[in-house]
């Protein structure tokens, strides 16, 4: 039996992020999440339930943009 040699990256689930635990991924404010939500900078919250005001963001997406903020930091 031949064991392949390519490794597959383990994966974790996505999941919804609330506000604090967003704040914390992120560090900036509420406000200037939204800000940059509005200008297309920021991933999109979502609705977590029809007619409802709660809101979250896919915690891939926050570590997408936090990832590519880390990269600006080092040019």
């Amino acid at each position: 039996m031949k064991i392949s040699s390519t490794t597959s990256q383990t994966k974790s689930p996505d999941r919804i992020i609330r506000e604090g635990e967003r704040k914390s991924i992120t560090s900036i404010s509420r406000s200037t999440a939204w800000r940059l939500e509005r200008k297309g900078l920021f991933p999109k919250r979502r609705q977590l339930y029809p007619q409802s005001n709660l809101v979250g963001w896919l915690l891939s997406e926050l570590n997408e943009w936090v990832d590519s903020r880390q990269s600006l930091d080092l040019r």
